[in-house]
């Protein structure tokens, strides 16, 4: 294949700086048909990277991950500061049940028809599993360069963020069966600890981190200063979930949500987190984009179809039947579900664990992940912007 970076030898900055211009050109050029800015870096990143021109090689790819890592953080300390006790008590429990039935549907309505198409029971439930995932990043991007507001907006940024637990939890249910039905009981009893570890370690210890950050608040006021607090807790915040296996956006999230409900000055803080946050985001989509691999494309089979399209109708039947139970806007019945699409890191994660568990799948469940990952992030973006905006929360 042709590559590049065969004939044209980059260093690191020139590499990111490329990213940033490449990006910029192309969420410039998808703008004009409509598309949100995101589509285009992702777009850009898939040129730029192995896949085509090559000039992104996997290695360099993976030496950037920080970027990644930091970019995820900010997001998931956004969206905690959605987290306020005030929203709660104005919509009760409507996003936890909506976030819990439309996990559900996914993971059930994949492995109802996975199971008959493929007459492998153990495969369909941990390639099934991973279907309650959503990327909370790109369906943010879209959510701030348009400054949507309303109803459906609030019950997305809900249900995206606790959909990392749902996620988390759906997978340990589903693939604990499928251990004890291959007979590897020690194995369905770590995957159900793992994640409550996981989940509930992220949250004590993100509350913890975020009523510390409020303590020097109190005596640093500049927005220097507090830009310097704001990153330095997200950087502790991301470190301490590597440390010990916790979920960075679980921790993070709580993070925010404690900083939203108890200072003050949250408003303050989000503004500063949205000035110097775009290079950051703009680098982490280029490179998810570079990641997206096109030549999974034809080995995803039967499988890889049915999981694509059904994950999507079980999202969309459980968030409205979600919205129905709870009372909710109509437009949240009919808007919420497609624009859950986008999925990527999580389901990344659980496909490699997954395949860790159950090695004899590794190969196809990574094909069918990755593939799924490549077309839900290049159409997710321009359906959670088409939603929002027949919902009536996006202006022209």
């Amino acid at each position: 294949m042709f590559e590049l970076a065969n004939y044209i030898k980059l260093n690191t900055f020139t590499d990111l700086a490329l990213m940033i211009f490449t990006g910029m050109a192309m969420g410039r050029l998808v703008k004009k048909v409509k598309l949100p800015n995101v589509t285009g870096y992702l777009v850009a990143g898939l040129i730029l990277g192995p896949s085509i021109l090559g000039v992104l090689s996997a290695d360099f790819l993976s030496a950037i991950s920080v970027i990644s890592d930091c970019a995820l953080g900010f997001i998931a300390f956004s969206i905690g500061n959605e987290f306020k006790i005030s929203f709660f008590k104005r919509v009760g429990v409507t996003p936890i049940i909506i976030a819990i039935l439309e996990s559900f549907f996914a993971v059930v309505v994949v492995a109802g028809v996975l199971i008959p198409v493929t007459g492998n029971l153990r495969f369909s439930l941990v390639l099934a599993s991973i279907a309650a995932a959503t990327a909370p990043a790109a369906t943010i991007m879209v959510i701030k360069q348009y400054k949507a507001k309303g109803p459906v907006t609030e019950t997305l940024l809900s249900v995206v963020a606790l959909d990392d637990a749902t996620a988390l939890i759906m997978y340990s249910v589903a693939t604990a069966i499928a251990g004890a039905l291959s007979g590897k009981a020690a194995s369905a009893a770590k995957l159900v600890l793992a994640p409550t570890k996981e989940i509930f370690g992220a949250i004590i210890v993100g509350a913890v981190l975020g009523f510390i950050f409020l303590l020097p608040l109190k005596f640093f006021k500049k927005d220097s200063n507090r830009t310097a607090l704001e990153v330095g807790f997200i950087f502790l915040g991301l470190g301490v979930s590597q440390l010990f296996g916790f979920s960075s956006l679980l921790l993070c999230m709580a993070l925010g949500a404690i900083v939203a409900n108890f200072s003050s000055d949250v408003g303050k803080l989000m503004d500063i987190s949205d000035r110097i946050t775009p290079p950051v985001f703009m680098l982490f989509f280029v490179a998810s984009g570079a990641s997206l691999n096109i030549s999974v494309l034809p080995s995803v089979g039967i499988a890889g179809a049915v999981y694509i399209v059904f994950r999507v109708a079980g999202k969309m039947a459980g968030s409205s039947l979600g919205a129905a139970i709870c009372k909710a806007d109509k437009n949240i019945r009919k808007y919420l579900g497609p624009a859950l699409m986008p999925q990527a890191g999580v389901a990344i994660g659980l496909s490699l664990a997954a395949g860790t568990a159950f090695p004899e799948y590794a190969e196809q469940i990574r094909a069918v992940i990755l593939c799924a990952t490549l077309i839900y992030e290049l159409v997710g973006p321009g359906v959670a912007k088409i939603c929002l905006k027949k919902a009536g929360e996006i202006k022209e």
